[in-house]
């Protein structure tokens, strides 16, 4: 089976290797010092500071291996990739809402990096989907389980 590329801004790159490297360097370290004390609290079959501790290791373990897998399939986009005559990874878009009048400024990265609150949508989610290859002034239909949202391609940049 094929593994699949994981598409990441250079800030999306330089975060997940930033967060492996506190797991693996301070995380690890922490729970394995709290593994360590709860041990000496005696008895450890009834011991729910040492079953807290043996299950965060797990899910760090766990992460650990989830960052390397992707790191080892990224694709870094290079701004010259970035296109400004159509939506593509990387752009920064400026939509209308067509029914209210409202402006909303997305960033269109790969879904490792994917963060709405911060206006960080995925090439994967509906709008992401709908707004990949328009052109300033198309018309997107975003289907929602709410309808369909129209959107107006004002801007896109870097």
């Amino acid at each position: 089976m094929a593994e699949n590329e994981v598409i990441l801004t250079p800030e999306g790159l330089r975060r997940l290797e930033e967060e492996l490297e506190n797991l693996k360097s301070v995380r690890r370290r922490e729970v394995a010092e709290r593994i360590k004390q709860a041990i000496e609290f005696g008895d450890i079959s009834e011991n729910s500071e040492y079953e807290d501790a043996k299950n965060e290791q797990a899910f760090i373990e766990g992460r650990i291996l989830t960052l390397e897998k992707k790191l080892r399939n990224a694709r870094v986009l290079d701004d010259s990739e970035v296109a400004t005559d159509v939506v593509s990874l990387g752009s920064r878009v400026l939509l209308k809402d067509i029914e209210f009048g409202d402006e909303l400024e997305y960033f269109l990265v790969g879904s490792m990096e994917a963060d709405p609150a911060n206006f960080k949508i995925s090439n994967e989610s509906p709008v992401g989907k709908a707004i990949l290859g328009a052109k300033t002034g198309d018309i997107v239909e975003v289907n929602v389980p709410a309808g369909v949202l129209k959107y107006q391609v004002l801007k896109i940049s870097k």
